[in-house]
């Protein structure tokens, strides 16, 4: 009896291995078919803008994310388009800011401080903690820190595209330039946020109000390269036909983030930060940038750094704002805040 029993449970279970292998199969085949004939399923890959982690954020309220001299506005760049902005003051006004209203927030722009304008990544909101932290130790070193949920993401209204986050960008430059006086306006692009940032950039310098400096953090190159090396395309990077499945749709969907094209029209100081160990984009793809940056006519006159951050700090793809290397790097890339010459 046993001798018979114990092969058929084996065939049963063979079957089920089987059975399990083929629909793996399948669903692995599909899903390139799935991603060519609806670009759409890409473009919310790329901007992963319906991913609200940390979820039960009241965006109104940066205080509960220990930002106490922050003020969340609402501006809206175009007709039908909200988007939500923190702005947070530099550690030498953090007394004066308690229970201020938005007025004096705009004013305080103007005081002799210099303005960072972020531009954060894909995924999550202007109050992920990563994010968060980065406010708090630029607004610790004396920069006031703008940043913004593009359309689509957080609490502002409108459907993302690289148009629209770009035309965002700009708007809330605009909004900063008209407040800041002389005071020197920095942009500061991390991942996704990158290619937002040289959009701008360029469209800036083409228009001849450059920002004072750029500072990309973990950049690519475009946004091919870099889909092409995303943790998620390993298990379709030998597919036959990967780019004809998988990136023509991004471009197909008006998706460049261009970077190693914008750097030739940019004429300001540019710092590249990036971290050997980023698991999201590769060390090689923001040390190519700097290459080709670095090369270019458009920089003859303005400085152009890259810094690495060691494997062994283990910073990974966000987490280079816990460098204690980058005060230093900040304060003689960029000259020392004005808040420090009065200590």
């Amino acid at each position: 009896m046993m001798f018979v029993f114990v092969p058929h449970r084996r065939h049963g279970l063979w079957f089920r291995l089987r059975r399990l292998i083929i629909w793996l199969l399948g669903v692995y085949i599909a899903i390139p078919f799935l991603v060519k004939l609806c670009p759409a399923i890409q473009a919310k890959l790329v901007f992963l803008n319906f991913v609200r982690v940390p979820y039960f954020i009241d965006l109104k309220r940066p205080q509960d994310q220990g930002l106490n001299h922050t003020c969340n506005y609402y501006l809206q760049p175009e007709e039908d388009v909200t988007i939500g902005v923190w702005h947070t003051v530099p550690a030498a006004l953090w007394k004066n800011a308690r229970g201020k209203d938005q007025l004096w927030f705009e004013d305080a722009l103007g005081s002799s401080h210099p303005v960072i304008l972020y531009l954060h990544g894909n995924a999550g909101t202007r109050g992920g903690d990563h994010r968060v932290e980065l406010y708090k130790v630029l607004s610790s070193l004396g920069y006031h820190v703008v940043t913004f949920d593009y359309r689509g993401w957080g609490d502002s209204v409108g459907s993302p595209s690289e148009r629209g986050m770009t035309y965002d960008a700009l708007h809330v430059f605009d909004w900063i330039k008209a407040r800041s006086g002389d005071n020197p306006v920095y942009i500061w692009g991390h991942s996704l946020g990158t290619g937002v940032a040289t959009n701008l950039v360029r469209r800036l310098c083409e228009r001849e109000t450059p920002p004072e400096a750029l500072i990309l953090e973990s950049p690519f190159t475009n946004i091919r390269e870099e889909a092409r090396s995303h943790p998620f395309s390993v298990i379709y990077r030998y597919f036959p036909g990967f780019d004809w499945f998988f990136l023509d749709p991004i471009t197909t969907s008006g998706i460049k983030f261009a970077n190693d094209e914008n750097v030739k029209y940019i004429s300001c100081s540019l710092l590249i930060l990036h971290a050997e160990d980023d698991p999201v984009v590769p060390f090689h793809l923001g040390k190519k940038l700097y290459n080709i940056a670095a090369t270019s006519r458009s920089f003859r006159d303005y400085k152009v750094q890259f810094v690495p951050f060691h494997t062994d700090l283990g910073y990974r793809h966000k987490y280079i704002y816990r460098s204690p290397e980058l005060p230093r790097i900040l304060r003689e890339f960029l000259g020392i805040p004005e808040q420090e010459h009065h200590h």
